[in-house]
């Protein structure tokens, strides 16, 4: 009876279907990547629960790139070099990316736009930490470091992001690497979407024969540990290697010779003989903390590592350490922070107890390959059908294996009984190009990518600005969900930038309080301009929306709208007729002032001139004095109109 195969769900077991990932080949392990095609993988020194990790990279980036058929040649597919890719995974990973990120990305702390004229100290520090992290991303170039990282995250499922105190240029740096060289020791009985205590950089670098360089693999290692007495860069006992070595113990004290000698200490720090254990008060702590993160820059010749080690526990006996730019020695160099510098940015939502995210191609790979199959038929489909295949017959035919060339204009002549034949191939050709747009919509519906996300919708055929809202629908929710993954990890990235401003003592962080910031996303939807418009004024005309809220909604509209304070002053500014309204109403000049965004001096009434009274005696109304009193009884002059007989 044969032996029932084994079914191993993990998170990259959707690529099982390939022949090149799950081993199926000829001469394969069953199970295991191929080791032609995936040679990365397959590194001595690369854990066995990676390898599937880093050969699902692979994989997908060839798919970005066009080259998946290069990966099925080499191992064994026949045909593959005939394949056709048109890069419809490539638009696809743009299309997630850049719906993921929205128009614009802002850096935003609670409570920093306030309008109050006298904001509390936690709004004015809020204001000051704000304009602080964006002067830092725009002198990082931040949102280029984040279309890099989220490119690979959406198209590899995961993203990694590397911040280092630089002293030349007194800021956090921030570094983008991709997901194949991130070894994190996630712990064997816990929760692995922890945050990991232990992390590891390293990549194999080829041989120079020019240089003379021999194969050799570098691992930069982070990892949190108590903290141990100061030390200092030297040498080791060859003299050859840089390390580094504890500092010598201070004198013992004269007047008490047996007392304990305290270990040598980083400025700052506070021992405890009872215990042994060193403390130290970092910035951003209430209370002393007993831990530190150490940084290890080691490269190994290849030749050299013996035995069968993984990635984390290499041998440090045989390895050669970089030195820092200031001269430290990176052999456990204590960073005087007490945290890992180090971001994984997920794609998705990670199931429980699970460390990685799923890429964005995971659930149509499959389409895509069918794609590239219907693609490839139909290009030899359009072959026939632009060049037919002829059949000619007759005596002027010739022999039946005599081939003809086929040319506009080429005349041949028939004898009695002869004709000619094309094989049309046109309605073949129709039929695979419906079946690609039937592929295209599943993977579209598949994906959740309505057709107006994609781009693919005609303008003369869209429907209406309500009808496309709910089409949107299932684009809501994706990208609710992937915003949901990323939403925390960026709050996490900018809560490090400002801790490591702290621990490097920059001027402007001078009093500052780490405060909580988030990286906010723009709005990814299509916006009907002339729509907005109409409803915004309308609506403040009518009075059942103020006047902020049309500006915020203008300006999520992609409205030139920078300052929509500003933007307020300056409608406020010309609307004199309700400038009018609003002095009649109230009477009051400052407010009107205001409201124009003008200042006006009210006159004092103590300063208005006394009222001028006519003298007593004298008639009031001053078209009185050419009247006389007494003519009021004399008659009418004759031709007068009160005058009749």
């Amino acid at each position: 009876m044969g032996r029932l195969r084994e079914v191993v769900i993990h998170a990259w077991s959707w690529l099982n279907y390939k022949p090149v990932y799950s081993g199926s080949s000829l001469g394969e392990t069953p199970g295991m990547p191929n080791r032609r095609a995936f040679p990365e993988a397959n590194a001595m020194w690369v854990p066995e629960e990676d390898q599937k990790r880093l050969a699902a990279y692979k994989l997908l980036a060839a798919y970005d790139s066009n080259q998946a058929a290069e990966l099925a040649e080499v191992a064994g597919d026949i045909h593959a070099a005939e394949k056709r890719e048109f890069g419809d995974p490539s638009m696809f990973v743009d299309t997630v990316m850049s719906h993921v990120l929205g128009r614009e990305q802002t850096i935003t702390v609670a409570g920093a736009d306030t309008d109050s004229d006298t904001p509390t100290p936690d709004e004015a520090m809020a204001a000051r930490v704000q304009e602080l992290l964006r002067t830092w991303a725009e002198d990082e170039l931040l949102p280029m470091r984040v279309q890099q990282t989220e490119r690979k995250a959406v198209s590899l499922g995961d993203g990694v992001y590397r911040l280092a105190w630089e002293p030349g240029k007194m800021r956090p740096t921030l570094r983008v690497h991709d997901p194949g060289f991130y070894f994190p020791v996630l712990p064997e009985d816990g929760d692995a979407g922890d945050y990991p205590t232990r992390v590891h950089f390293a990549w194999e670098l080829p041989a120079n024969e020019r240089k003379g360089l021999k194969a050799r693999l570098r691992r930069i290692t982070y990892e949190l540990d108590w903290i141990r007495p100061a030390t200092a860069s030297g040498v080791d006992e060859t003299g050859r290697r840089a390390v580094r070595a504890p500092l010598p113990l201070a004198d013992p004290d004269p007047d008490n010779p047996d007392a304990e000698v305290p270990p040598p200490l980083t400025p700052g720090d506070l021992y405890y003989p009872d215990t042994g254990a060193i403390a130290r008060q970092y910035p951003w702590n209430d209370a002393p903390s007993y831990v530190t993160c150490y940084l290890t820059d080691a490269t190994w010749l290849l030749e050299d590592i013996k035995g069968s080690p993984d990635v984390d526990s290499l041998s440090l006996d045989t390895a050669t350490f970089a030195t820092r730019g200031d001269g430290e020695v990176l052999d456990h160099l204590d960073l005087l922070i007490d945290f890992v510098p180090v971001v994984h940015l997920p794609n998705t939502v990670p199931p429980a107890e699970e460390h990685w995210g799923q890429s964005s191609m995971a659930k149509v790979l499959q389409i895509f390959d069918e794609l590239s199959s219907s693609d490839t038929d139909s290009a030899k489909a359009s072959a026939t059908t632009g060049s037919p295949m002829v059949g000619i017959w007759g005596k002027a035919a010739g022999s039946g294996t005599e081939l003809h060339s086929v040319a506009p204009g080429l005349v041949w002549k028939l004898g009695e009984g002869g004709g000619m034949g094309a094989l049309d191939t046109s309605k073949n050709l129709a039929e695979l190009r419906n079946h690609i747009h039937d592929l295209e919509e599943r993977a579209a519906k598949v994906a959740r990518l309505p057709a107006v996300a994609l781009g693919t919708l005609d303008p003369s055929k869209a429907p209406s600005g309500y009808a496309m809202d709910v089409s949107l629908g299932p684009l809501d929710a994706l990208i609710a969900s992937m915003r949901l993954a990323r939403d925390h990890k960026y709050a996490l990235l900018l809560k490090f930038v400002q801790r490591l401003y702290l621990a490097g003592q920059h001027p402007d962080w001078a009093g500052v309080t780490v405060m909580p910031a988030r990286l906010t996303f723009g709005s990814y939807k299509p916006t009907d301009k002339a729509s907005v418009l109409e409803l915004v004024a309308t609506g403040v005309e009518k009075g059942v929306m103020s006047l902020e809220t049309g500006v915020q909604m203008l300006a999520e509209a992609s409205f030139p709208i920078e300052d929509a304070a500003r933007e307020i002053e300056r409608i406020q500014a010309r609307q004199f007729e309700k400038a009018r309204a609003l002095a009649d109403a109230t009477s009051d000049m400052t407010l009107v002032g205001d409201f124009l965004g003008v200042t006006v001096d009210e006159p004092d009434p103590a300063d208005a001139p006394p009222p001028e009274l006519p003298p007593a005696g004298e008639p009031s109304n001053p078209q009185d004095d050419d009247e006389d009193p007494e003519d009021e009884d004399e008659p009418a002059p004759r031709g007068s109109r009160g005058n009749t007989r």
